[in-house]
């Protein structure tokens, strides 16, 4: 028997291959990790609508890391476990922010998606997480009207825009909100205790199981967290080098199966 006991995936560029689906001798992996009593998450920047299928797909019947750990749901009876938002009035001077250079914005809330008005940036996005988008035109009206506190706030730009715009943000918010990237071209932010290693950690509690018995597979900036709470924190091969460097355990890359190699070396045995 493993001495794992939950498992933690990101999906975009670890579980997805570049046709943003499960493999199949991955999708059979986490089946037989299942089986064997481990119990599955997926943590992943996206949006609860947006990672339940593939939590269907997989049936993976635990509670979802989405929004990089602003929103724990669970995949089959709905109940929120913790919902860690951006308050409104950190919203509203992180658009006006933004704004001043002119990139495209992400606005989520209720678990819906909303944006100033459609763009390429706004395709790109509805052809990666599959989910509608509903513009809106200015977007600190409409949250203003709203009322609402949005789960995070997502801008879309080049690289090297946003690790400069990410520069400027962090003497500003970096003590009241976690800032971090999904993709070389998103830039997040949210709450600052929504990230997917203080998510991971608390579904560690509800279901308590020691962070020894954890292991958390990722690729990316917003996937270190977890990585660094994980008793095995796996990178997959495809990551950047300086992600890979705060693995435990390097494996192959997304379109080789990774996430399979993980669970067969290490569940499985």
């Amino acid at each position: 028997m493993s001495k794992y006991k939950l498992l933690a995936v990101d999906l975009d560029d670890t579980l997805l291959n570049a046709e943003l689906r499960v493999p199949e001798r991955s999708r059979h992996a986490i089946g037989a990790a299942r089986e064997a009593g481990v119990r599955v998450t997926l943590a992943t920047g996206r949006m609860f609508r947006s990672a339940l299928p593939f939590a269907r797909e997989l049936g993976v019947e635990e509670y979802l890391i989405t929004y990089q750990g602003a929103l724990v749901r669970h995949a089959v009876t709905g109940e929120v476990l913790f919902h860690r938002p951006v308050p409104l009035e950190l919203a509203l001077e992180v658009i006006e922010f933004v704004n001043r250079y002119g990139y495209h914005i992400n606005i989520y809330l209720d678990d819906n998606l909303y944006v100033a008005k459609h763009t390429r940036e706004s395709e790109l996005y509805i052809a990666i997480s599959r989910t509608p988008v509903e513009a809106v035109g200015d977007l600190a009206a409409f949250l203003k009207e709203r009322a609402g506190n949005p789960t995070k706030v997502l801008v879309v730009a080049r690289e090297q825009l946003l690790d400069a715009l990410a520069e400027e943000a962090r003497p500003r918010f970096g003590d009241h909100l976690h800032i971090t990237k999904s993709k070389p071209h998103f830039l997040e932010f949210s709450h600052p205790l929504a990230n997917k290693g203080d998510a991971l950690a608390a579904i560690a509690r509800h279901y308590g199981v020691e962070r020894e018995q954890v292991i958390a597979v990722g690729d990316s900036y917003n996937d270190i967290e977890m990585i660094d709470y994980a008793g095995l924190g796996v990178v997959v091969g495809n990551a950047r080098r300086e992600i890979r460097d705060r693995a435990d355990y390097v494996c192959r890359s997304n379109e080789e199966c990774g996430v399979a190699e993980v669970v067969e070396k290490f569940i499985l045995g």
